[in-house]
């Protein structure tokens, strides 16, 4: 702070009231009136003397304050959000605060402070550049009168706005050459999720910014999950349509990308990264239960109790071999619709699930028994819960369904067999790496234990498998079998007495979770994939995970950012037949991954998209609000590229804040005071001598005449 003294103003302190001073002002007057009137030899000095009365009486003081001068403050405004990235913003940012701080340090009477945009703040600058929002809050904390200006550092794009009028010039320096320009994608609707088979429609536009409007045209790219792009001539500035079908379930990845508009800034915001959840549309199961039996309403309950399930159930309760001549008008049952629904209407399900199905008396011919094993072939799902009857000789091993089921096909000379007495279902060592039985609860893997905490079961059929995977066993023999066959799936499960376990014997078990497994493998729930490679983005960070059954000593995994760079990262395993590991991706765009045999994609959305929707520098936005203010807008990068700096310099309040290669920064002599002491011009010891003694000479001067 500057010390200084200054008498600062003439002050009066009467001596009577107000009211007095005046009555006695206007007796004088009128005493005056008369001598005034006939211009009298002692009027003059008669006015004086009533003069210096009334001034004695008014109490004359000339104040003198001490006052310390406060410096004044102003305010350096950094942008450093995602938009000040591009180029060499940043770089010509920085030189130019180093430069103005070290000008500001040599201006006396000055303190300028540094506020950064976005502050050091969770969730800041995710509404694009708030840059008036953080000037508010640091002009809070500094008084108006001391304000001396504001210098903002910024590109130019600024996504708010001051509430009230700035109290102070603003000079706004922009680190580029001048006026940019820009093409960009914008998405006005995307679909966050779709129905798998088939397509959705996503509305985009491509914008040239900074340029006149011309009807142009754009090559816009598209790709999907990694495939071999598609492009298409779309119109520059208007709204266009891009079909996207969904082939499977999950997340399906969409990248668009415009062609580079000669002379933009970035190519940043040319590309547009887009998920969509495929999902399917209620699931149609059919249930062909070949007899009643206890563990039916297991079956029934689990899939009545899914909501995304339509099921069809059918229980054969009459077959043909127990007619009883009973007139068919009379029956209360409705027939086996066979031809419905193994031939006309096969393909509309999702799932087939044959409960306890035996062939007796053909109920099946083998041309629908055919069309089941094509229906797998195909694509389809198949479940086959079995009891003794798949060890009797119209076991469905033994039809042309047999050729798509994991187990040697019955014959007479070697019958399947059907074991009975108490045993405990087990993992597979292959079992504890599937994801179907993986972590079930109560397994026999994990926990330092061999034995499964669930109840026993009382009867398998013993058959040899003859392919598939093996998840479970019963005393060493196959339990549950798994298999692929062509585009389609098949499980098989060698026991009906899983409804145990729902009726909470000994202790129960898992049986929803294991059958709702089962169900959704067979139809190709991507979470249930035996080896996949999985990529997802989550805050800035890129989880991988690869699945299998094999055994390898290592993953590894190559990772590609959507710039172009490629990393390799080993894998940790975290359970059996799990590996994983996290990976750093700021970069918003298209990630990938592969492990040399597949390649997957993560869409990493920018976390602040508004910031990037315009990349160019410009004075447009931030050009009024100066002006109103004072100040001024300004590119401080030449056309070499190197930084073109005005001088900062002190000015007087009320003059201009810019000229030619400066900006100016108005003083304010703010103050406080800390002394004051009152000087009376006219004391009562000189008042009284001068009083009496221009009495003395009015009343000679009159008495002479």
């Amino acid at each position: 702070m500057k010390l200084a003294q200054a008498y600062a103003a003439l002050r009066f302190d009467p001596a009577i009231p107000l009211w007095a001073l005046a009555a006695l002002a206007a007796i004088c007057l009128v005493a005056l009136a008369p001598a005034l009137y006939r211009r009298a030899r002692g009027a003059l000095w008669r006015t004086l003397a009533f003069a210096t009365l009334l001034l004695w009486l008014a109490g004359p003081r000339l104040v003198e304050e001490t006052r310390d001068t406060l410096p004044d403050i102003g305010l350096f405004v950094v942008d450093k959000t995602d938009s000040m990235r591009v180029g060499n913003r940043a770089t010509l940012r920085d030189a130019a605060l180093a430069q103005l701080q070290q000008q500001s340090a040599r201006l006396p009477d000055l303190e300028m402070r540094t506020v950064v945009v976005p502050e050091a703040t969770p969730g800041a600058g995710s509404d694009g550049t708030a840059l008036f929002a953080a000037i508010d809050r640091a002009l809070a904390d500094i008084p108006r009168a001391r304000l001396a200006g504001i210098i903002a550092l910024t590109d130019g794009q600024v996504h708010d706005s001051p509430v009230t009028p700035l109290p102070a010039p603003l000079q706004v320096l922009i680190p580029a050459k001048g006026e940019e320009t820009d093409r960009r994608i914008r998405i006005i609707e995307a679909p966050s999720f779709g129905l798998v088979g088939h397509s959705v429609t996503i509305r985009v536009a491509v914008d040239d910014l900074g340029v006149a409007p011309s009807n142009t045209l754009a090559r816009l790219t598209v790709r999907r999950d990694g495939e071999p792009p598609t492009t298409q001539p779309v119109p520059v500035g208007q709204e266009t349509g891009i079909e996207i079908p969904i082939t499977r379930a999950g997340p399906t990845i969409v990248e668009l990308q415009a062609d580079t508009l000669p002379g933009e800034v970035s190519p940043l915001n040319n590309r547009a990264v887009i998920s969509i959840n495929g999902v399917r549309d209620r699931l149609r199961v059919l249930l062909v239960s070949g007899e009643p039996h206890l563990g039916e309403r297991t079956w029934r309950r689990l899939l009545k109790a899914d909501p995304a399930v339509d099921l069809v159930h059918f229980t054969i309760l009459r077959p043909p071999d127990r007619d009883d001549l009973t007139p068919t008008n009379e029956l209360s049952l409705i027939a086996f619709p066979v031809r419905e629904l193994f031939q006309v209407k096969i393909r509309d399900f999702d799932l087939i699930i044959l409960d306890r199905f035996s062939n007796r008396n053909n109920i099946l011919p083998a041309a629908y028994l055919r069309n089941i094993a094509d229906y797998v072939r195909g694509g389809g799902a198949l479940l086959l819960s079995a009891g003794p009857e798949f060890a009797g000789q119209f076991s469905l091993a033994a039809t042309n369904l047999g050729t798509v089921l994991p187990v040697q096909a019955a014959a007479r000379a070697s019958p399947l067999t059907v074991v009975d007495g108490p045993f405990r279902p087990q993992v597979t060592a292959l079992g504890a790496r599937h994801p179907v039985t993986e972590g079930l609860p109560g397994t026999n893997v994990g926990a330092a234990r061999d034995t499964p905490q669930w109840g026993d079961w009382y009867r398998y059929v013993g058959a040899s498998a003859t392919g598939g995977q093996e998840l479970m066993s019963a005393d060493g023999a196959p339990l549950l079998l798994l298999d692929r066959v062509g585009e389609g799936r098949v499980a098989l499960l060698l026991s009906d007495q899983i409804w145990l376990w729902s009726r909470g014997h000994e202790g129960g078990g898992p049986q929803a979770e294991l059958l709702r497994r089962i169900a959704h493998w067979a139809m190709k729930e991507p979470a249930l994939e035996e080896e996949t490679l999985r990529a997802r983005i989550d805050h800035d960070r890129l989880h991988i995970e690869r699945r299998t059954l094999e055994t390898l000593p290592g993953v590894t995994a190559t990772i590609t950012s959507p710039s172009g760079q490629t990393a390799r990262e080993a894998l940790t395993q975290s359970a059996p037949g799990l590996w994983q590991t996290d990976h750093d991706a700021a970069e918003p765009g298209v990630w990938q991954v592969g492990d040399g045999d597949r390649t997957v994609y993560a869409a990493a959305a920018n976390p602040n998209p508004l910031e990037i929707s315009d990349l160019r520098a410009t004075t447009s936005i931030l050009a009024p609000v100066a002006k109103i203010s004072g100040g001024s807008t300004r590119f401080i990068a030449a056309a070499s590229g190197d930084l073109r700096l005005p001088d900062l310099r002190r000015i007087e309040p009320g003059r201009d804040a810019a000229g030619t290669g400066w900006i100016g920064l108005p003083r304010r002599s703010d103050h406080i005071v800390t002394g004051l002491r009152a000087i009376p011009l006219l004391p009562p010891w000189a008042a009284l001598p001068l009083l009496l003694g221009l009495v003395i000479i009015a009343w000679r001067r009159e008495g002479s005449a």
